[in-house]
């Protein structure tokens, strides 16, 4: 199979990394790419929201599937663009893409078919969404509808951090934030829960689970994702069965019915709460950092399971998963999630990747000569395996201390609270 897949961060490098090493695959794409899967595919220069570009180099380049890795062209309608063509593609339609690309589409779902879920209000005035969390006694969460690259939600502990978001959101991101979602805050655990999904079936993943703010101690802003661990050990064998019988199959019926079948994955960011797990959102594509911890655990040749995806055999398909826990440490730019600067040199990852079960992952990497120049906010995930999530957290950590990177920063609580 000639494959292509579309993006070029952290995820993009981890699914190259598994693609390149199926059977099936004779020759694979990455557009755009970036310095790291350049190791793994041949790289081109087309941007991942390019939607002309991408179709008529799948048509001039007898692609044989399209693994689509962001959500921006999944929400945008690539996959129908290239099956229209004729090109077999992986991920969801545009209308199946809702889902992710309008948090209000996914919140009146759950309320039609009775999904767990926050309670939450809609508003395309912002003074009456202020109106709302200043009648509230409590916290919320206010969401920008629209896609925003994992900065479109704020946690806001008070009613004037709430009044804040607010404006912050609708000055920021603009159409993003036309419409806005606010929730109430739920207490618990959050976990990350992937499946794929062929119109009916759903084959759930292994489980992890994310890092959003960009400090330690879940502190400061919420990003993109600042690492993640897998597996989750807050998702028992019993509590992964509640969340696909309660959450993702009727949303599943739900989108069937309404003559918008979902195929790909679908990941839930989940609550679990006192009362049980609850739908936070849902993403239409594997989630980043999470992807970087899921595909190194899956001893199953991950090209077939997508392609029973798209065509709709899941039923009949098994996945196997190695004994192991995976760490992932997202390395970022200092000043990220805020203005960053670009083209700092990185040095040292032959000696982190060098490691016994470590792989790092590239993200916003550029060659630039003979050097590896960051290009972007999120720019590494270092991934390591190990017998427990404290060995592999150890290991990852001993990889990021290899690497000689002064303008970078991550995290160093990643894993703790399920090595604890």
């Amino acid at each position: 199979m000639r494959v292509l897949v579309v993006g070029g961060g952290g995820r993009e490098h981890a699914l190259c990394w598994a693609i390149a090493a199926s059977p099936l695959c004779d020759k694979l794409y990455c557009a755009p790419g970036n310095a790291g899967i350049a190791q793994e595919a041949e790289c081109v220069p087309i941007v991942a929201t390019d939607l002309d570009g991408l179709v008529a180099f799948a048509r001039s380049n007898r692609i044989d599937f399209v693994v689509v890795g962001p959500e921006a062209p999944l929400v945008a309608g690539l996959v129908d663009r290239l099956e229209s063509s004729g090109i077999k593609a992986f991920g969801p339609s545009a209308a199946a893409a809702r889902l992710e690309g309008s948090k209000a589409f996914m919140k009146d779902l759950c309320r039609q078919h009775g999904i767990p879920t926050a309670a939450y209000a809609t508003f395309t005035d912002p003074l009456a969404a202020k109106a709302h969390v200043r009648s509230k006694a409590s916290g919320c969460v206010v969401k920008a509808d629209g896609l925003a690259a994992g900065k479109g939600v704020v946690v806001a502990a008070t009613v004037a951090a709430a009044v804040a978001a607010i404006d912050g959101l609708t000055h920021e991101l603009g159409a993003a934030a036309t419409t806005l979602v606010i929730e109430e805050l739920l207490v618990g655990e959050e976990a990350s829960f992937h499946a794929l999904v062929d119109g009916t079936t759903v084959l759930p993943l292994a489980t992890a689970q994310d890092y959003k703010r960009v400090g330690d101690g879940d502190r400061g802003p919420n990003t993109g994702g600042m690492g993640a661990y897998s597996p989750a050990p807050v998702v028992s064998d019993a509590m992964a069965a509640e969340v696909v019988k309660r959450i993702l199959k009727p949303t599943v019926t739900a989108m069937a019915t309404a003559g918008t079948p979902f195929r790909g994955v679908l990941y839930a960011g989940l609550m679990i709460t006192h009362e049980g797990p609850k739908l936070l959102e849902y993403n239409v594509r594997f989630g980043d950092p999470e992807c970087q911890v899921l595909i190194p655990r899956m001893m199953s040749d991950l090209l077939p399971a997508l392609v029973a995806t798209r065509d709709g055999e899941l039923a009949k398909f098994h996945l196997r998963w190695w004994d192991k826990a995976a760490v992932c440490v997202v390395m970022a730019t200092t000043g990220y999630p805020g203005a960053y600067p670009k083209g700092s040199v990185i040095r040292g990852l032959d000696a982190a990747g060098s490691l016994p079960d470590v792989t790092v992952f590239h993200a916003g990497t550029a060659r630039v000569d003979d050097d590896i120049v960051a290009q972007g906010g999120r720019v590494l995930g270092v991934t390591a395996l190990g017998t427990t999530i404290r060995g592999a957290q150890a290991q990852a950590y001993s990889a990021i201390d290899r690497i000689d990177w002064p303008e970078g920063f991550c995290r160093r609580d990643i894993g703790r609270r399920a090595s604890a």
